[in-house]
């Protein structure tokens, strides 16, 4: 997995592209992680017949800071997702979404007009205001994804609340994004959650013309599935939340071979 870099309009961005030359899919990575996190899909047979490409989101993995701080929102990164898919020939791709870079997909949704679908995953669309308290599970590392500096123990509990618990993860790849992420970013975005400052993702959900995947890991610790299965989703893939099993908030990390699978049928779907 070879980093390359993308200069665009206001700055540049760090992405990985895959082996393959197949139907195209753009993965937008979580919050304090990067385009690595992605190392699974982009190195396995999924990465070889399909073209993938994993960015880094300003402020984040080896992509530089923002120049302009209101790059490090919603409306920001939605931007920077869609220059880069220009730029990149990926316009007509499948979009995927890990937490963050769900929210991200969804705010991008009305700049990305050929994209085949959009895949979410640890991502409960936001209405304004947000119903954190029922959209999110009550655990107090989701405050660690706004504070703007972090200790290494901070970073640690924030990693490890990626997984299911007691999983037998390697947090040090995890640990080292979060601590190499411009702490702005963090603070930008939690500041961000204002009036105006994105698009209502359930309101996105209930009239989205595109085909919609939400992927779910079983033992995810940080959103509550109750809550996203509730919404209006008419164009929902499957008619239903897909639930992948032995795994928490980074399921393409933990079960790698479940998440691929449902990505290529997806893909499949609706290419």
């Amino acid at each position: 997995m070879r980093l390359q870099i993308l200069q665009l309009s206001s700055q540049k961005i760090a992405y990985y592209e895959s082996s393959g030359a197949g139907s195209p899919v753009m993965f937008i990575h979580g919050n304090s992680a990067s385009g690595r996190t992605f190392q699974k899909q982009l190195e396995s047979t999924f990465g070889e017949t399909h073209r993938l490409v994993a960015i880094d989101l300003p402020g984040h993995g080896d992509s530089d800071p923002a120049a302009d701080l209101s790059a490090y929102s919603l409306p920001g990164y939605a931007q920077v997702v869609a220059e880069a898919a220009q730029a990149l020939n990926m316009e007509e791709a499948v979009f995927v979404g890990w937490s963050l870079g769900g929210h991200i997909v969804l705010e991008a949704h009305n700049l990305l007009p050929q994209a085949k679908g959009l895949a979410i995953y640890g991502t409960p669309p936001l209405a304004f205001p947000p119903d954190m308290e029922n959209a999110f599970l009550p655990n107090p590392v989701v405050n660690i994804g706004f504070t703007p500096d972090l200790t290494e123990e901070q970073a640690t509990a924030y990693a490890a609340a990626f997984f299911a618990p007691d999983a037998s993860v390697d947090l040090t790849p995890f640990i080292h994004d979060i601590l190499r992420t411009d702490g702005q970013a963090r603070a930008g975005l939690g500041a961000s959650i204002q009036p105006d400052g994105y698009q209502d993702e359930v309101a996105v959900v209930a009239n989205l013309s595109l085909p919609l995947a939400v992927l779910h890991g079983e033992a995810e610790q940080l959103v509550n599935v109750a809550y996203i299965r509730n919404l209006t989703m008419p164009t929902l893939w499957r008619g239903a939340v897909q639930i992948i099993s032995g795994a928490g908030h980074a399921p393409h990390w933990e079960q790698p071979d479940q998440f691929n699978a449902q990505l290529a049928a997806f893909a499949a779907d609706v290419m």
